[in-house]
């Protein structure tokens, strides 16, 4: 009897790494490239025309999905909202909601915000890596770099970028674009 418990033991031992040999790729990936919050981010997608991957990617980047992270410059949230940019899509989406720069904490809000902020950067720059470069950086800094030719070649897309943080920021977001589209799609 006891003999029989041991062999139906390992048999589940060895059952469990085969398949976690075959499936550890995914299991990494998963870890790697969580997709939470998800009503909130197809939400936010749908109402958007986003694409969910890209907001994963730039929350997975921003706050690594930490609703309570704030920088050190005072960005809030999961997608980590500036007030400047909280008050400039507030009105832009004419919000008459009840809804306060103290709000980009809670997720919901946060990414719906953070979410129409970059539709109004790709509907200016109609280009992902220059809207997320202005998201990072700022419309007059990307507005400044797109005039010299040094930076873009056709003032509508950015060739390369002066600032080290953003360029590295803008491949980060790609990379994990990459990744979320790659394990999802």
């Amino acid at each position: 009897m006891l003999k029989k418990l041991g062999s139906l033991i390992l048999i589940i031992i060895l059952g469990s790494l085969i398949w976690a040999v075959f499936n550890i790729e995914d299991l990494c990936r998963k870890y790697i490239y969580p997709a939470k919050y998800s009503e909130y981010v197809e939400t936010a997608a749908a109402e958007n025309g986003i694409d969910k991957y890209l907001i994963y990617a730039i929350i997975k980047t921003e706050s690594n999905f930490n609703e309570n992270a704030e920088s050190d410059v005072g960005a809030r949230g999961l997608m980590q909202i500036m007030e400047d940019s909280f008050e400039w899509v507030k009105f832009r989406m004419d919000d008459n909601r009840d809804i306060c720069y103290d709000d980009m904490f809670v997720p919901e809000y946060n990414i719906e915000y953070g979410s129409y902020l970059i539709k109004l950067l790709y509907e200016e720059y109609k280009d992902v890596p220059t809207a997320l470069a202005a998201y990072h950086s700022g419309r007059g800094n990307v507005s400044e770099w797109l005039a010299d030719p040094e930076y873009s070649s056709d003032g509508k897309t950015l060739d390369d970028m002066p600032e080290g943080k953003t360029k590295h920021y803008v491949k980060k977001v790609m990379t994990a674009y990459e990744g979320y589209t790659d394990l999802y799609s």
